[in-house]
């Protein structure tokens, strides 16, 4: 039996046998139907965050008080951890490798407008976080040079906090209140959208001075620096651990940069991709399970065939073939369901939900129509060794 024989007669059987050849694909396909899904929102979600995450650029270092790193220990085991202070930012922006450095902390409150109200995120900030979030189209101006310690009580608003507080209208020169305080808008910035599951667009900005009085604190939350795209950002940290040290007295502070952040981010969304993956490969497994109960089942049915091709001289050998070819065309039937399927499913998702973060991922689905042609040939190896050991004479008996 020559091997174009043995393609038509696995062929035939797979064909004949349309309803069961499908519902027995039916496993792969589901299978590479989640993968194709799953693995799309990871990478789509991987791409979206980290192009969030750089939008802002990749020379910013964040500066918070204490260290994360104890050995889980608590930090007053280690010694005092200082709070950051207004001096403590402007003598990290006379440090020649530093172009801006800005305090930083965020509350929740309520801001209203006439009769309108929302309670959402209030940011105390320097005169320079425009910098830091690249805000070169925002509308009116960012907070002025003005004394850290004595600011005007002027505000910036989120570009979300803006229409909902104020619509079509123009929101230069009027006054909110903020938990109560007055503000003077002076400034809307332009869209920022989320950061880390923070929303930029529904907050609103304050002098640092104004939020600390508003919230009872004497310290930020963290203090951003830019450093100047000439320098490497080592050269940077390493200027302000030695900053730091002299100020402080030791480095009782943790110091991230945009690359260890998002080297971070990306090992996360790496775990989170092939742990979607792996449910893909349940159901791929599951389907294995379904196609050797059904070449199983074959087996026994079509024994007395079996019969006739050993009396009319087929070897063992390609008993064996013709079986495990069946198994593997019904893994390739799933295979290729299943990626119809999953394609059609993120075209039309796209199509009702646009801004869904999903993306494919190429690689994961190599790996699903590999896997599903191995889980084929092994899924079949049994049911057509059997087939194969199986005495013609027997066979032939068999009704």
């Amino acid at each position: 039996m020559k091997f174009q024989d043995l393609f038509i007669f696995s062929s035939y059987s797979v064909v004949s046998q349309k309803m069961r050849s499908f519902l027995t694909s039916l496993g792969i396909a589901i299978g590479v139907v989640c993968v194709i899904f799953l693995t799309g929102l990871g990478q789509g979600l991987q791409t979206f965050i980290i192009s969030q995450f750089t939008q802002f650029g990749s020379n910013i270092i964040s500066i918070s008080p204490g260290k994360t790193e104890t050995m889980g220990m608590p930090l007053g085991i280690f010694g005092t951890v200082k709070p950051l202070t207004f001096e403590d930012a402007e003598a990290l922006e006379r440090l020649p490798v530093i172009d801006v450095a800005v305090p930083v902390s965020g509350g929740s409150g309520e801001i209203e407008y006439g009769e309108r109200m929302r309670r959402s995120m209030v940011v105390g900030t320097g005169a320079d976080y425009d910098v830091i979030v690249d805000a070169k189209d925002m509308l009116g101006e960012y907070l002025p040079h003005d004394n850290p310690k004595s600011p005007r009580s002027l505000a910036v608003l989120g570009p979300k906090m803006r229409d909902e507080l104020f619509g079509d209208a123009n929101p230069l020169g009027e006054l909110v209140r903020v938990n109560s305080e007055r503000f003077r808008v002076i400034g809307v910035l332009p869209p920022k959208g989320d950061f880390l599951g923070i929303d930029l667009d529904d907050a609103i900005y304050i002098p640092m001075a104004k939020f600390q009085s508003m919230f009872n604190v004497n310290n930020f939350q963290e203090i951003d620096v830019v450093h100047y795209e000439r320098y490497a950002t080592e050269e940077a940290v390493a200027s302000i651990k030695r900053l730091i040290i002299d100020r402080h007295g030791s480095e009782d502070v943790t110091i991230h940069t945009q690359a260890n952040m998002l080297e971070t981010l990306e090992d996360i969304m790496k775990w989170l991709k092939f742990t979607v993956a792996a449910f893909g490969g349940i159901s791929l497994l599951v389907g294995g399970v379904g196609i050797f109960t059904i070449m199983t089942v074959a087996v026994n049915e079509r024994t007395s065939e079996i019969g006739v091709l050993r009396a009319v001289g087929a070897s063992r050998k390609k008993i064996r073939d013709v079986f495990l070819l069946e198994s593997i065309f019904l893994a390739i039937l799933g295979a290729l369901l299943g990626l119809s399927i999953g394609f059609a499913a993120v075209y039309v998702a796209l199509i009702f939900y646009p801004d869904m973060p999903i993306a494919i991922a190429w690689d994961y689905i190599v790996y699903a129509v590999f896997i599903s042609l191995a889980i084929g040939l092994i899924a079949g190896f049994l049911p057509a060794r059997a087939a194969a050991q199986l005495d013609p004479v027997e066979a032939l008996r068999t009704d």
